[in-house]
């Protein structure tokens, strides 16, 4: 098995690690305290994560807050899959379940989490899921990575790392509690991520 790539070294058929786990926990430590800071401390604050690897940030993000604060943060899930534009065009994966923290979400701010921001097609996905789910008094984004090429007026509050790529590069976020370790990787759209 080869050795794994670290950040900042030459690209291979499965691209290069851009962020790895110090990296992401550094980016995460520092979204934490963005959050905090624009929020003014954590009252009032919902922290809903998109599916699939949104969940597990948003949940390490409320624990980064908590240890700070010593308050619990309420974490929910948000699946968009049902609000998406291109259910006709795209396969989807079949729906997860959305989980409204307890005391709801009205008169409330809540920052969706996801992993990598791109067209904006979730993100407005997501918005109008939340419409749905009740009237909060703001929504907010953070997201992992941000890696430009918008197609809609969408853009994150907080960014753990913003990593310009062109269209036929694909950005892998892995995650410990999903895929067993956690990195962001580049690579060419064909390579295997």
């Amino acid at each position: 098995m080869p050795a794994p790539t670290q950040p900042g070294d030459d690209a291979t058929p499965e691209g290069h690690i851009v962020l790895d786990a110090r990296d992401i926990s550094r980016a995460l430590t520092r979204i934490s305290h963005e959050i905090l800071e624009r929020n003014k401390g954590p009252e009032d604050l919902v922290l809903l994560g998109l599916h699939t690897r949104g969940v597990p940030l948003a949940r390490r993000i409320a624990e980064r807050i908590e240890s700070v604060e010593g308050t619990p943060i309420a974490v929910g899930s948000l699946d968009v899959t049902m609000y998406r534009d291109d259910l006709r065009s795209h396969p989807t994966r079949g729906p997860q379940k959305t989980v409204v923290p307890a005391g709801g979400i009205d008169g409330r701010t809540v920052v969706l989490v996801d992993d990598v921001l791109f067209s904006g097609r979730t993100i407005r996905s997501a918005l109008d899921a939340v419409n749905d789910l009740g009237r909060p008094s703001t929504v907010r984004l953070a997201v992992l990575v941000d890696r430009g090429h918008r197609e809609l007026p969408i853009r994150a509050d907080h960014v753990g790392k913003n990593l310009p790529s062109a269209r036929s590069e694909r950005v892998s976020v892995r995650l410990d509690e999903i895929d067993g370790h956690d990195e962001v990787r580049i690579s060419q759209i064909g390579a295997k991520p």
